[in-house]
């Protein structure tokens, strides 16, 4: 998605959906490569001061950046998508701090098995 002054409009969505009052806001920040493919940065700190509800950031966390987008209040919660796919255990993975299986999207949605499971002591 393309837009002249991604800021000022998605500032100004949010800011409006408060009178809502609605249970969260949801979202999709821009990634590095989202960047490269040129999406324009659209700082979250800004984003977050317009709404006064819960908010949920997804799209390209790890367990350190979400860490730190949470530690920072820059959200309530944070999504995992692809990473929950290649990783059906990603929570333990986390609590563990173990390695993490890259998502292959040869096996997204009902592709064939791959996903390693941690292995235990």
């Amino acid at each position: 998605m393309h837009d002249s002054n991604p800021l000022a409009t998605f500032s100004h969505v949010l800011h409006e959906l408060n009178r809502f009052k609605l249970a969260y806001a949801h979202l999709i920040v821009s990634t590095e490569d989202d960047l490269r493919h040129g999406a324009a940065p659209v700082p979250l700190v800004a984003l977050r001061r317009e709404f006064q509800g819960p908010l949920i950031v997804a799209n390209g966390f790890n367990r350190a950046t979400a860490t730190q987008a949470l530690a920072e209040d820059l959200a309530d919660a944070v999504a995992f998508g692809r990473l929950f796919i290649a990783n059906p255990d990603l929570p333990e993975r986390f609590r563990l701090n173990a390695s993490l299986n890259a998502p292959d999207e040869s096996t997204f949605y009902g592709g064939p098995k791959r996903a390693t499971p941690i292995i235990r002591r």
